[in-house]
């Protein structure tokens, strides 16, 4: 049995399709994210979202949005892969697909990165990449198919919400690349649990005070699961109410968009508070 909204604290949100679209912000996710701050609670954003930092969200989210937030708030596909490869790669060759600022992003914290066929390469990692050219494709299949190194991608998304509908996101860009080199991705952002473990260390809050939202069920909702935590999803994405009838990775909570999550949340802290 999930547990009670009421009891929620510790909220972890997906951005795009969940609380906005584009530079548009839903109705309701606002007051909601005024509703935790009034509670005593905590929202981080953990977006799958490679091409910005948390420094491009802080700006977004002000700006777009008028809401003021902090950088460690937000724990981005790109920066669990960072946290990854520094782990892993910190002195070795890392073949990066992916925009020309998320390479830049990964220069800057020391990371020895190459867009180039070179004979020293450790691994290949694969970004969304809203850049992307059939000369990228060419270099990383050939990397993949001369070298036996480690293939990644940032996150498993197979489209991006955008204001007209969708467009291709890492995992469609990885499936392409995986149907010429039969070479298979392991994908560092959700629905890693390792997204949710990090939210509840810098918190404080516990699993059982957590609410992982998102609109997606294999990155979002899988997120929440692996991880341990409560899940909600919103209808205002991918997902679709007659996805849940034959999935793996069924929410605990459901609603039709982010300002009935709102009003179920507020409904129930009033009844019982």
């Amino acid at each position: 049995m999930p547990g009670k909204l009421q009891n929620k604290k510790l909220f972890l949100f997906d951005i795009d399709g969940t609380l906005a679209v584009g530079d548009t912000l839903y109705e309701g996710s606002a007051a909601l994210l005024h509703y935790i701050d009034s509670i005593g609670g905590k929202a981080y954003f953990i977006t799958n979202n490679s091409t910005k930092s948390g420094a491009d969200y802080v700006e977004k989210f002000r700006n777009a949005f008028g809401l003021n937030t902090t950088e460690d708030q937000f724990v981005t596909a790109g920066y669990m892969t960072i946290r990854f490869l520094q782990e892993q790669y910190s002195k070795q060759k890392i073949f990066v697909v992916g925009t020309a600022s998320y390479v830049s992003e990964l220069r800057r914290v020391g990371l020895h990165v190459t867009e180039e066929v070179e004979s020293d390469i450790a691994c290949v990692v694969v970004a969304y990449d809203s850049e992307l050219s059939y000369e990228k494709l060419y270099r990383v299949c050939q990397v993949l198919l001369t070298m036996d190194v480690p293939f990644y991608g940032t996150n498993s998304d197979l489209r991006c919400p955008i204001d007209f509908g969708f467009i291709p996101d890492c995992g469609s860009i990885c499936n392409m690349i995986t149907s010429t080199t039969d070479r298979t991705p392991t994908y560092l952002g959700k629905p890693s649990k390792e997204v949710v473990e990090l939210c509840l260390a810098r918190s404080g809050f516990t699993k059982e005070e957590t609410l992982v939202v998102g609109d997606r069920l294999y990155t979002d909702i899988a997120c929440g699961i692996n991880g341990g935590v409560d899940t909600c999803v919103l209808f205002t994405g991918e997902a679709k109410p007659d996805d849940l009838t034959d999935t793996p990775w069924k929410p605990d909570y459901a609603f039709e968009h982010v300002a009935a999550l709102l009003q179920a949340c507020t409904a129930t802290y009033k009844k019982e508070s």
